[in-house]
């Protein structure tokens, strides 16, 4: 989802981002976005034509490349110089970090008129209320620990589910046996992390996950837990193509998609990708949990944070918020996103087969008290933490860093030096 820009691109995009929100007009939504993939573009057109029923217009500020860095760099330009889009797609911490700005609007009059408090899982709120007030409009909730595979492949080489981690690397064996890339990988650190949130969650189970990852445990952190999970680390990079370093994170999904690949450890917004392609569920494509991680859910969540724009535009944010979250728009959107529903009280009856597995797993870990943020995602601790420690995973697929041992010490400071 991360694609970085150079800072003569970025420069531009901040322009772009100036002049949009410089020209707002009353009945027009600005929305600052990293949705420029395929499935990703064809979600965001389902808001873009609710939005134009109700006589609003669309003003894209987009910067490619979906884990955001360059978009939230864009972001702040714009707030620096005070002329804020209408809202801008954001993850988690950063929104909590512009509301302590205090430049954040109010949602609460809309939330508690459409209800948003009985019907958005309290791990969410946590990001999207502050201080009392609703600040943002959960849009889905994506989890991370999912394996897509290639459905004709996995025939070919007689390969069933794996339910562990050593199964998952016996069937990369049969791929690597078959002439067949195993895992398709984008070498980008928000990607490798993204499948060490899966690989710790598998190796150590939940609470540890939590400990470590949520919670910032300085012994779980430097656990042999923790040594044992680079080692796992160490041992499926082995099974990427030479040429996976900075490709992006839907030139990964489309080698699965092709049958050049056959798995890929990502986030459900893949699926999107799947489904831009006209692929079905158990027909060309199959999505099981990450071995290991069944019951529990990683999460992130887009997000729109609202910012606070003057009066005339008010009515145009008010619109984007209501229609975010109504029943209509959480399932024809995430339909077609790959993700589930930030509301607990939406159909799956138009989700295909992955799309209820996600709904009902999503319930489960809400229920059960297995719901975790996504450390490389942006849910699990603030951008700093995060940051760090997607360095230091990336280092050590690199080589930069060298053994487990020394992975494992290295996230203990990075992580204490980011505190």
């Amino acid at each position: 989802m991360r694609k970085f820009l150079s800072s003569a691109a970025i420069a531009v995009v901040m322009m772009a981002g100036l002049s949009a929100a410089h020209a707002a007009d009353v009945k027009e939504v600005q929305m600052l976005h990293w949705w420029t993939s395929g499935g990703e573009a064809a979600a965001l057109n389902v808001l873009k034509q609710d939005l134009s029923k109700e006589g609003f217009a669309w003003k894209d500020v987009p910067v490619a490349g979906g884990g955001g860095d360059a978009a939230m760099t864009a972001l702040k330009a714009m707030v620096a110089a005070g002329t804020y889009p209408t809202a801008s797609q954001m993850l988690g911490y950063t929104v909590l970090d512009y509301a302590q700005a205090g430049v954040m609007g109010d949602l609460t009059e809309t939330a508690k008129k459409e209800g948003w408090d009985k019907s958005v899982p309290a791990a969410l709120q946590k990001f999207s209320v502050y201080d009392g007030k609703w600040v943002a409009a959960p849009v889905n909730v994506h989890s991370v620990n999912w394996l897509w595979i290639n459905k004709a492949v996995m025939d070919k080489i007689g390969g069933t589910q794996p339910k562990t981690f050593d199964e998952l690397i016996a069937l990369l064996d049969k791929a690597k046996a078959a002439g067949v890339i195993p895992l398709a990988l984008g070498g980008q650190n928000w990607q490798e992390a993204t499948m060490f949130d899966s690989i710790v969650l598998s190796t150590g189970g939940p609470e540890f996950y939590k400990k470590a990852f949520n919670d910032l445990d300085e012994e779980s952190l430097k656990s042999d837990t923790m040594k044992k999970s680079f080692d796992n680390l160490a041992t499926i990079i082995k099974y990427v193509d030479p040429n996976f370093s900075g490709r992006d994170w839907n030139l990964a999904t489309a080698m699965v998609i092709k049958g050049d690949a056959l798995v890929q450890v990502m986030g459900d917004w893949a699926k999107g990708e799947f489904v831009a392609a006209k692929k079905t569920p158990d027909t060309d494509f199959l999505c099981y949990r990450f071995p290991g991680t069944d019951g529990s859910v990683v999460y992130n969540s887009d997000m729109f944070g609202m910012f606070n724009v003057p009066d005339d535009r008010k009515a145009a944010q008010v619109a984007l918020a209501t229609a975010t979250l109504s029943k209509s728009f959480q399932s024809a959107f995430n339909v077609v996103k790959g993700s589930v529903p930030a509301r607990t009280d939406v159909p799956d009856t138009d989700f295909d087969a992955c799309g209820k597995k996600g709904i009902a797993d999503l319930k489960a870990a809400n229920e059960g008290g297995t719901l975790f943020g996504s450390l490389a995602q942006g849910y699990g601790a603030p951008p700093a933490i995060a940051n760090a420690y997607k360095d230091v995973v990336s280092k050590f697929v690199h080589g930069q860093i060298k053994t487990s041992d020394e992975a494992v010490k290295q996230l203990v400071q990075a992580i204490d030096d980011a505190r």
